[in-house]
């Protein structure tokens, strides 16, 4: 194996290797690099164009296709073709419920915190592991068409992403076998593509209108000596160009009178109208047929029916400056990103509202990636020109139940830095709680280096899933850890303080990123036996306590059943097959959940009887 030298002042790697840059989106995602030249370029393998669309097939015989050809099933067979897994990314069903209409594909609903997995067939996947697999597809097309391995990437998300997507997104890369250098925000890479804070003299205050295929958000973002700071970002997740074409469908449905027709060609229509909604950059009318019916719409239509969509886009920019504390007059820049951006109208109405013209001089679906590429290049220490901050050498994290490690400063975090998570507690009036702090790479805190360990003590007692503990980690400009654990409701808090690096040496932080980088197949597997272990014990435990406290209220093939089903789950956590616990905890959960509900609603009917509700 090749051995890599890693500066610690730094975090660049001292070879010259190529290390990609990579947009991770919504609808597509690319990859692109620095060419001989010394400029960004996107990847095209195979001339099969350099989008290749974030779709996943599912196929009879466990095939899996990415990309361009796996677009063609999502007409031909929906259930078993995923789309838009980055909505998914690092999120709870709670957090997706109301958007369940929108997917094809089976989402299950553990009712719990804990984080979505999608149904396929007699499989189930965590967007992680499914965003994995685009990943792996980009890898490889980088590979086939460098003629070199691949091995490094800069990965970007955009600016809203909380701590848990971030990491979900550094997993994800790491399951497709990429050492993660950086997470980048999306406004911060499309700035880098168009020069805009390489020089470290300048100062300027920026806006970043990110318009995709399904996604929207503004973010506003001050370049100071380098360094990006979000002010403020605002969207919708939910509007794109998608949108515009679903109100072209809308139009033609209506002006052929199909309203009460069942047999539409949705799927068609829906392609149809994205080739009108291109055309309209060179063209006034489209008119051309699905069939029998004519797909006929000027532009002017066309922008008369997308303008309400554009001034909800124009009234986040609005907010967006007003969450900054700014006027319109001081954003020195506008950057337009997103495929979408290209429509005339949507460049006409931001250019008047920031009273200035826009950056789309470079390709707004590629800008993203071109400046990964750049932030990758920057790391990999071959500009000179550019002060890389200090960065920390090892991630830093915490041990969770099964004995993982739950990261919380990511490696390669410039510092200083703070960042924190929530936890809770996993049995019934659980009063301390054991924090033990790790650092390094691999999955299991066994294979890492444990740095302190302290109780969080005098938890009041409740419930489990009640206490809400926050844990935050301050790593200072001297390289020193504070560690911070607190419980919300009572304020009951716990500190500690560690120098991470102490008493390692150069060669050990750089085997440890080697062994993280040789092992990362096998980690993740790993964890995800273990998290589905640590799932199905909580469930185990929920449903006999349940069955417990509710004897008088079940029949009695109600309790025989689910006692059945929970002696099933038990025995598939003696196995090592992931899938066979999550299908037995999806068993359970569709069988428990009618008479949960039912014994729900009685305890309300009870509680409310007597009582007037005004």
């Amino acid at each position: 194996m090749a051995k890599v030298s890693i500066n610690l002042t730094t975090g660049s790697i001292q070879k010259e290797e190529i290390i990609v840059g990579i947009d991770l989106g919504t609808t597509n995602s690319l990859v692109a690099f620095i060419n001989p030249d010394k400029n960004p370029q996107v990847i095209n393998d195979m001339g099969k164009g350099f989008l290749v669309p974030s779709v996943i097939h599912f196929g009879p015989s466990g095939e899996i296709t990415v990309g361009n050809e796996a677009r063609d099933y999502l007409i031909s067979d929906p259930q078993n073709t995923i789309f838009s897994v980055k909505r998914l990314l690092g999120r709870s069903y709670k957090d997706v419920a109301d958007y369940q209409n929108f997917f094809s594909y089976k989402i299950i609903d553990d009712d719990t915190e804990s984080l979505v997995k999608i149904k396929v067939g007699d499989a189930f996947y965590t967007p992680v592991e499914l965003s994995g697999l685009i990943l792996k597809e980009l890898k490889e097309r980088a590979e086939h068409a460098l003629k070199t391995p691949v091995n490094r990437a800069v990965i970007t998300v955009p600016a809203y992403f909380n701590d848990s997507q971030r990491q979900a997104t550094r997993d994800a890369g790491k399951l497709a076998g990429l050492d993660v250098l950086r997470i980048v925000n999306e406004p911060t890479a499309a700035s880098l593509a168009y020069g805009i804070g390489l020089n470290p003299d300048e100062t300027k205050t920026i806006a970043v209108y990110d318009l995709g295929g399904g996604t929207f958000d503004v973010s506003i973002l001050q370049i100071q000596n380098g360094i990006f700071e979000v002010l403020a970002t605002h969207g919708n997740t939910f509007l794109g160009g998608d949108d515009f074409d679903r109100l072209i469908v809308n139009y033609w449905i209506e002006k052929n009178n199909l309203q009460n027709k069942l047999d539409v060609p949705q799927q068609e229509l829906r392609l149809k109208a994205e080739e009108a909604k291109k055309a309209f950059a060179n063209q006034i009318l489209f008119n051309e047929k699905v069939g029998d019916i004519w797909c006929t719409i000027d532009r002017q239509t066309f922008e008369s029916l997308i303008l309400p969509k554009v001034e909800e886009t124009i009234q986040s920019c609005r907010n967006a400056l007003k969450d900054a504390g700014l006027e319109v007059n001081q954003i020195d820049e506008v950057v337009m990103v997103g495929g979408s951006t290209r429509t005339a109208l949507v460049k006409k109405m931001v250019s008047e509202f920031f009273n200035r013209p826009v950056h789309d001089e470079v390709n707004p679906d590629e800008v993203v990636a071109l400046g990964a590429a750049i932030q990758a290049d920057i790391l990999a220490g071959n500009r000179t020109d550019i002060l890389l901050l200090d960065v920390t050498p090892l991630s830093l994290g915490i041990e969770t139940m099964g004995g993982l490690m739950d990261v919380i400063i990511p490696r390669n975090a410039k510092i200083p830095t703070k960042a924190g998570r929530q936890y809770t507690t996993s049995i019934d009036g659980q009063v301390n709680m054991k924090i033990a702090v790790y650092q390094g790479e691999r999955d299991l805190v066994k294979e890492n280096r444990k740095l302190a360990e302290f109780d969080l003590k005098g938890i009041p007692s409740m419930p489990a899933g009640f206490p809400k503990v926050d844990i935050n980690f301050l790593l200072n400009a001297d390289g020193i850890l504070t560690i911070q654990a607190v419980e919300q409701r009572s304020g009951v808090k716990q500190e500690v303080e560690v120098k991470p690096a102490y008493g390692l040496t150069d060669a050990e932080v750089e085997q440890m990123l080697m062994d993280s980088i040789t092992h990362a197949q096998e980690d993740v597997k790993q964890r995800m036996l273990i998290e589905a272990r640590t799932e199905g014990e909580q469930m185990v435990y929920t449903a006999e306590r349940f069955v417990e406290k509710n004897v008088a209220y079940l029949a009695a093939t109600e309790i025989t059943a689910t006692l059945k089903l929970v002696a099933e789950l038990k025995e598939s956590l003696t196995l090592g097959d992931k899938d066979l616990i999550l299908k037995k905890i999806d068993a359970l959960n569709e069988f428990t959940r009618p008479f949960a509900e039912r014994l729900m609603d009685q305890a309300i009917s009870v509680a409310m009887k007597g009582k007037s509700v005004e």
